[in-house]
């Protein structure tokens, strides 16, 4: 193979990979300086000539011609470095001592196997650095929103591509539980994270991150877009429900009403991205009693107690709206705590009409035990209905309970109105 197939073939393969110019010069010099490293021991004096245009190649080796006389101490000879008067006059015999000679070295001067492996060595040099290229533009795009298309999908993933060809990956607990995509579809989803897996690097995108709903609202909404409403923070159960809290920096502009738009106008698009995910826009207030209140929507409150120290927050509601507070399975309390940081008691207000149908909790004292019912009334249970208004792994995370205690107790609780 001679110098011009070797860099012509390489150029093309490197245009290819979209590596720009300098860098390709740079990868071909590294490449062929090692090889005269190997065969000549030092690449000190010699020079490397690329031009790409033309797939030229000239490798000279500059060397000092010296007398024939080797012979004084106070000569340190390098046949690397110097080449004698005698065979300096052989290349050309109107050298003199002291002068430079340049000698060209042709790419055959190092062998055919040698060849061969510069040649392997660029394209694999070329694949490193489209590699390294892809993991630090992706790492610089987390947390943006990409578009990718569905090439394969998979039990625990999909593979996506980007409009480079790139692959992208979509694991299972990454996507909204109602997502269903086929060969071809067209996915919106933030960049998560990228990692190096044996060299190669992975992009892992998410659809569940509070961060891709941040993202929806900026593309669907300009004031948020344009720094004019800020979301202060954002709590999910992807493909459930969702909180959101905007606050607005003029004084002219509703964050609320900017964010839902006309008719709702601007949510419909990201509830629709987001399979029919309930979004409920909330003001922002730094008023944590006023700012409770209004994570508990729909509920409406009589009164609450914040303990901050010990990051608590008891609320007392009429009876008609404890399970407006709570929430199908608990999320709408969940989420209400996670947006306000605060862990969330809610207490049902006596008014002395009780709903005759419900059953208070201490007339279930002789089938569960004292500390058992004093740890559901520490959250805010204290009847029957309050009780099994929540999940089994919403009581245990909201509890001291072991999971096997609750179910004994909700099985209790349930009989009571079979």
């Amino acid at each position: 193979m001679d110098t011009s197939t070797l860099i012509e073939s390489f150029a093309e393969f490197a245009k290819f990979k979209s590596i720009d110019r300098p860098t390709m010069m740079k990868i071909v010099e590294d490449v062929f300086r090692t090889m005269i490293r190997k065969k000549y021991g030092t690449d000190d004096n010699f020079n490397v000539i690329i031009n790409v245009d033309k797939g030229d190649l000239e490798i000279w080796w500059m060397r000092e011609i010296v007398s024939d006389d080797f012979a004084e101490d106070s000569f340190d000879y390098d046949p690397n470095k110097h080449i004698s008067l005698t065979d300096a006059h052989l290349i050309e015999k109107d050298f003199e001592e002291g002068e430079e000679v340049a000698t060209e070295v042709k790419l055959e001067d190092f062998g055919r196997r040698m060849v061969q492996t510069a040649r392997q060595t660029l394209i694999q040099k070329v694949k490193d650095l489209e590699k390294d290229n892809l993991f630090q533009k992706y790492k610089d795009l987390v947390g943006e929103i990409i578009n990718g298309e569905v090439y394969q999908v998979l039990s625990k993933e999909i593979l996506l591509i980007d409009a480079d060809g790139n692959e992208l990956a979509l694991p299972k607990f990454e996507q909204i539980p109602k997502d269903r995509f086929r060969k071809g579809d067209n996915v919106r989803a933030i960049v998560h994270r990228v990692e190096m897996h044996n060299g190669n690097p992975k992009i892992i995108l998410s659809r569940t991150s509070p961060k891709f709903l941040e993202r929806l609202f900026e593309l669907e909404v300009p004031e948020v877009y344009d720094g004019l409403i800020s979301i202060r923070n954002i709590v999910r159960e992807p493909g459930e429900r969702a909180k959101v809290a905007v606050e607005s920096y003029d004084d002219r502009i509703d964050p609320v009403g900017a964010c839902v738009g006309m008719k709702g106008s601007r949510i419909h698009s990201i509830v629709r991205e987001l399979e029919n995910e309930n979004i409920d826009v909330i003001n922002f207030t730094d008023n944590i009693d006023l700012f409770i209140a209004r994570a508990l929507s729909p509920a409406k409150i009589s009164s609450l107690k914040v303990e901050a120290d010990k990051g608590r927050a008891s609320v007392f509601l009429k009876p008609d709206q404890v399970s407006l507070a709570i929430g199908k399975g608990g999320q709408n309390i969940k989420l209400a705590s996670k947006l306000v940081g605060l862990e969330i008691d809610v207490f049902r207000e006596l008014t002395g009409n009780e709903d005759n149908e419900d059953v208070d909790l201490t007339e279930f004292v002789d089938e569960i035990e004292d500390w058992i019912l004093e740890e559901l009334k520490r959250i805010g249970l204290d009847t029957a209905k309050s009780v099994l208004a929540l999940s089994k792994d919403d009581l245990v995370r909201r509890t001291e309970l072991e999971e096997e205690t609750v179910e004994d107790v909700l099985q209790i609780l349930r009989q009571e109105f079979e």
